[in-house]
């Protein structure tokens, strides 16, 4: 799949201007990246409080939104199972595959009307998508608990001789049933030892029926016989059978346990087959929805960070990058040419990591515009499916991230003072 850098600058004269200038400079420079305007209508500003904080919300938000669309994709990974190779044409954004979703990106107003404020709209998205992660949870168990058991059984029914269920490879004429004194076992005989079982098995133990053995089934390494004795000679024929390597099966033959073991399988099997469908809808659906949800959390958080960033009134350009994977290195330095004037402090943190207690500054994750990276490889994620949420813990990287977005506004005092003006009105 691809990545995607998502910025914002300050507009220039106008926010066109601010996009042809990113514009020119990625492409004069062998095409560094894939450049198109990531278009965000004019949100509820509110107030600076609600901007800090809402900033600090929508982080936890990012990251629970993009954990449950990973979820979902790779739950659709695991459920279409040899199909695994069709899993990307099914993973779409309303309707269209994920790429053209994010560079054609339009606001839904729909769902999320721009007439509410940032918190509301969050709010929404929240509710949408922990209804989401719940359904997939209980979707997932019961089909899980359904595909576990059947696989149970149909384990049986395969592997070797020695490990295998039997009731799908003998026949009732294979044994002596209902007989007071006469029992017929099944045993298990290495291909390389068939000689001797024929010629010893009339004399492992007493009161053995001669002739009474008979090749059943076979598989790569051996036999499978059976044999009739009187039942009191049962264990001391199984003892010398297994000094000479011959594996005596527990098994009795009882029609009505194999009738029903079969019946089971073929209930498990057919009611999978009627739930694949629905859950496989399902999980399109709300991959759908999620996917969704999660680029329009991104596009709250460039609205917040830039206002917090750029102050009032609202002016920015936010622009779409597709970088080439190759010039990843050159292309952040043509972006720090071109806006290292908004933010004097982001030069001596590129220059010279800071080294503050509790918070571990990277150099990689900050930067005088405001970036967010939008990770499309969603088939490359491992989870575990959590019972609950609380959107209060991130992730240690995630939190670094937040730190050194605070510590920006904090250094470049000149800034902040101008946003808390503007919100006063001076």
């Amino acid at each position: 799949m691809t990545e995607f850098w998502l910025i914002s600058a300050p507009g220039e004269k106008t926010c066109q201007q601010t996009w042809e200038k990113l514009h020119a400079a990625t492409t004069k420079n062998n095409n560094l990246a894939i450049t198109s305007k990531f278009n965000i209508p004019d949100l509820k500003v509110g107030t600076l409080d609600v901007l800090v904080g809402l900033s600090d919300e929508l982080a936890k938000l990012d990251a629970f939104v993009e954990g449950v669309v990973k979820k979902v994709a790779q739950y659709m990974a695991d459920v279409l199972e040899d199909s695994k190779d069709k899993v990307q044409e099914n993973l779409l954004a309303n309707g269209v595959d994920l790429v053209t979703y994010i560079t054609r990106f339009q606001w839904d107003m729909a769902k999320y009307p721009i007439k509410q404020s940032l918190k509301n709209i969050s709010e929404i998205i929240a509710k949408g998508v922990t209804q989401i992660d719940n359904d997939l949870k209980s979707r997932a168990s019961a089909y899980n608990n359904l595909k576990g058991n059947l696989q149970n059984l149909e384990r049986k029914n395969a592997g070797s001789l020695l490990t295998r269920s039997l009731a799908e490879i003998v026949k009732k004429d294979d044994f002596v049933l209902d007989s007071e004194y006469l029992v017929t076992l099944l045993v298990v005989v290495p291909k390389l030892n068939h000689n001797d079982w024929i010629k010893q098995y009339e004399t492992l133990a007493e009161m053995v029926v001669p002739r009474s053995s008979n090749v059943l089934s076979e598989d790569q390494d051996s036999y499978l016989c059976n044999v009739t004795l009187f039942r009191k000679a049962v264990d001391d024929f199984r003892h010398k059978a297994r000094e000479n390597k011959f594996i005596v099966r527990d098994f009795q033959y009882n029609e009505e346990e194999m009738k029903a073991d079969k019946e089971e399988m073929n209930r498990l099997s057919t009611d999978k087959k009627k739930q694949f469908g629905p859950l496989v809808r399902w999980l399109k659906v709300n991959f759908s929805e999620a996917f969704i949800a999660w680029i329009h959390v991104k596009a709250l958080r460039v609205f917040v960070e830039s206002v917090l960033r750029y102050g009032l009134p609202v002016n920015f350009q936010a622009m779409l990058l597709q970088p080439n994977k190759k010039t990843m290195k050159k292309l952040r330095e043509v972006l720090y040419e071109l806006y290292k004037h908004l933010d004097s402090s982001a030069a001596a943190i590129i220059d010279a990591p800071m080294d503050i207690p509790g918070l571990n500054l990277s150099q990689q994750e900050y930067y005088p515009y405001v970036y967010y990276k939008i990770d499309c490889n969603l088939l490359e994620f491992k989870f575990t499916l959590r019972t609950d949420f609380h959107p209060g813990p991130v992730t240690w990287r995630k939190r670094e991230q937040e730190d050194e977005q605070k510590l920006s506004r904090i250094s470049n005092p000149e800034s902040s003072f101008d946003v808390f003006c503007c919100f006063l009105g001076i």
